[in-house]
């Protein structure tokens, strides 16, 4: 949700999550290795991730012959019920994720293992279009929110004449590129932990899950909550073996929280 501002300033309150890349199976490989080893299995799953996970978990017992009655559901539950998460890890998604705030990314960097991150450069992209994210206990209260945007638009204009200034000061540098980089770089020195952000995340489901796990929690901070919460509903539409399992609880102030009997996969 965008909110536009008498002082041209763009506030951002709810996160926006693209899921855009997701696995496939090449079944033509696999039948040649089930094949060569004496054996014939097909998956009742038709989500690559999901179809993965479980040829991971055959493979480590050949079991390929030994189906559990109930398919991939009942496998894949079997699986996070023993918490044979290791399995978990060759089921991967791409997302991007913008109408953050840089302080959510601080704490997103921090989930490294089973990650992989790009994130919007400030050093090549110009911040003067103003784009913020505001907490919401802050929103909710006529005063903090007048206070917070003052500020807002104080240090965002200060960062637009830094830009300016240090243009000139460097204009001596023939590369013009660079030119832009050095006034960028330096004047984001001002910019608040409030600006918007955008980063490309890949993770896999085992990483996926200890994020839901750990953000999507009424401990974690508001905004990334909201954005653990998004991402789980993806994931429960997009691989309900792996991702179903978790029960969204309302929290009574337009927030949720999830919860699993499988923790810690």
């Amino acid at each position: 949700m965008a909110l536009e501002t008498s002082r041209d300033i763009r506030i951002l309150r709810e996160p926006g999550v693209y899921l855009i890349g997701r696995q496939i199976v090449d079944t033509a490989e696999l039948d040649r290795f089930l094949a060569d080893h004496g054996v014939s299995w097909q998956s009742d799953t038709e989500v690559a991730g999901e179809y993965l996970t479980e040829t991971a978990g055959r493979v480590c017992y050949m079991s390929f012959q030994r189906p559990r009655p109930g398919g991939n559901s009942a496998y894949l539950h079997h699986i996070k019920e023993v918490g044979h998460g290791s399995v978990l890890e060759h089921a991967v998604w791409n997302f991007l994720i913008t109408g953050v705030s840089r302080s959510l990314t601080h704490e997103l960097v921090r989930h490294r293992a089973g990650y992989g991150f790009s994130q919007l450069s400030q050093r090549y992209v110009d911040e003067s279009v103003a784009e913020y994210v505001e907490p919401d206990c802050i929103a909710e209260d006529p005063g903090l929110h007048a206070l917070w945007l003052d500020a807002v638009e104080y240090v965002h204009a200060a960062y637009v004449k830094l830009v300016e200034g240090l243009a000139r000061k460097f204009e001596s540098e023939p590369d013009k590129t660079l030119r832009r980089k050095l006034a960028r770089q330096a004047a984001r020195s001002v910019l608040p932990n409030a600006t918007e952000t955008k980063i490309f995340v890949t993770g896999n489901a085992r990483a996926l899950r200890h994020f839901i796990e750990m953000r999507a929690s009424r401990h974690a901070e508001t905004e990334i909550r909201k954005l653990a919460v998004a991402v789980l509903r993806i994931l429960q539409r997009e691989a309900p073996n792996l991702f179903g399992d978790y029960e969204l609880i309302d929290l009574g102030d337009g927030t949720f929280e999830a919860s699993t009997p499988f923790r810690k996969v």
